[in-house]
C-alpha cells in the first residue's frame, strides 16, 4: 500500500499557519517562531504566545522527527514493532486563556511509520480535540461536540460515538476518578479505509479545531472575574498538569524519544496551584463545575 508521509506533513505546515492565524486574530499579538532540529534527525517549528491580551499560553507545536529504535511508550501496546525504526509527524496544540470563564483546548493530528528492511511499512493516523472549562456553560459543550460529530460524519455515522467514547475513556484522571474536561474526540492506531481516507479524516478533524473553539473563547473572553475565579482556575489547572505528566502517551513518547522538552511541556498551564484536600463549597459555581460537565454526557445530541 502506498503512503505518502510527505503529503501528511504539507498539510500539517499548512494547518499550524492557519491555526495560529485564528488565534492571533483573537489575541491581537503575535506567535513567536523558534525553529528547532533533533540530533537523532528531524526536528520541528515551535509556534507560541505567552502573556498575550487573551491567551496566557498557546502554543502550536509541528514536528517531524525520526529514530532508530522505537521508544518503550510507543511499542507497549504493540510489542511486535520493537526494533523498528521510525517516522512520526503531527501538530499539536495546548490553549491556555487568561479568563477563568474561557476553557483550555487542546488538539492534535500525527501519523506514525514504523519500518524495517524485511517487511512492509507499518503506519497509522491519531488524535483528536478536547475541551477543559474550569466554569462550564451548556453552550460551549454543545457546539464543541457537534463541531467534532459534523467533523467525523462524511466517514460513517459510527465513528463520532467512537471516537467520543474513546475521548472520554483516554482523558480521564484515574488517581482522581474524574474525567479532564467535557471531552471531545479521540482515535488512534486509525488505518480504516486505506491511507487516502485515513488521511482525508485526520484532516478534516484538524481543519474543523479552529470553528471548534475560537467561538467559544471569543464569547468568553471579555467575562468579568476576580481573584476566586483565577485561584479555582489556577487548581484545575493542577489536574491539567497531573494527566499530562502520569498519563499522556504523546508526553511520555516526547520525552522517552529524546524530543525537545521545551516543545514538550509547553502544553503546560503557566500558572498552577495544589492545595490539600481541596473541595469546593456545594451549591457554588465551582461544585457545578464536578457535578454537571465532569461526568460523560452526548452533548452533540442536547438541545440549543
Amino acid at each position: 500500500m502506498d503512503i505518502d508521509i510527505d503529503a501528511v506533513r504539507d498539510f500539517l505546515t499548512g494547518l499550524q499557519a492557519s491555526i495560529v492565524a485564528r488565534l492571533e486574530a483573537v489575541d491581537g499579538g503575535v506567535f513567536r517562531r523558534d525553529e528547532w532540529q533533533r540530533p537523532e534527525g528531524g526536528g520541528g517549528v515551535s509556534r507560541l504566545i505567552e502573556d498575550g491580551a487573551v491567551l496566557e499560553r498557546g502554543g502550536v507545536n509541528f514536528s517531524d522527527v525520526r529514530g532508530t529504535k522505537l521508544p518503550p511508550s510507543a511499542t507497549a501496546a504493540r510489542p511486535e514493532l520493537a526494533g523498528r525504526s521510525w517516522r512520526a509527524t503531527g501538530v499539536s496544540l495546548v490553549v491556555h486563556p487568561r479568563n477563568p470563564y474561557a476553557p483550555t483546548a487542546h488538539m492534535n493530528v500525527r501519523m506514525f511509520v514504523a519500518t524495517r528492511d524485511d517487511a512492509p511499512p507499518v503506519w497509522w493516523f491519531g488524535g483528536g480535540m478536547d475541551l477543559t472549562p474550569f466554569y462550564g456553560f451548556d453552550e460551549d459543550a454543545v457546539h464543541f461536540h457537534r463541531a467534532c460529530r459534523d467533523a467525523v460524519a462524511p466517514f460513517g455515522a459510527d465513528l463520532h460515538p467512537r471516537f467520543k467514547r474513546a475521548c472520554d475513556e483516554y482523558f480521564y484522571l484515574k488517581h482522581r476518578r474524574e474525567p479532564r474536561g467535557v471531552g471531545g474526540i479521540f482515535f488512534d492506531d486509525h488505518v480504516d479505509g486505506g491511507f487516502e481516507r485515513a488521511f482525508a479524516l485526520t484532516r478534516r478533524v484538524g481543519e474543523s479545531f479552529a470553528d471548534a473553539y475560537v467561538p467559544i473563547l471569543a464569547r468568553r473572553k471579555d467575562a468579568a472575574y476576580g481573584e476566586r475565579e483565577r485561584d479555582f482556575q489556577a487548581i484545575r489547572r493542577g489536574r491539567y498538569v497531573e494527566f499530562n505528566l502520569v498519563w499522556d502517551r504523546g508526553t511520555l513518547f516526547g520525552l522517552q524519544s529524546n524530543g525537545r522538552t521545551e516543545a514538550i511541556l509547553m502544553s503546560m498551564p503557566p500558572v498552577v496551584k495544589w492545595r490539600y484536600d481541596w473541595h469546593p463549597a456545594p451549591g457554588t459555581p465551582e461544585a457545578r463545575l464536578t457535578e454537571r460537565y465532569l461526568v460523560p454526557r452526548d452533548w452533540a445530541d442536547e438541545g440549543p
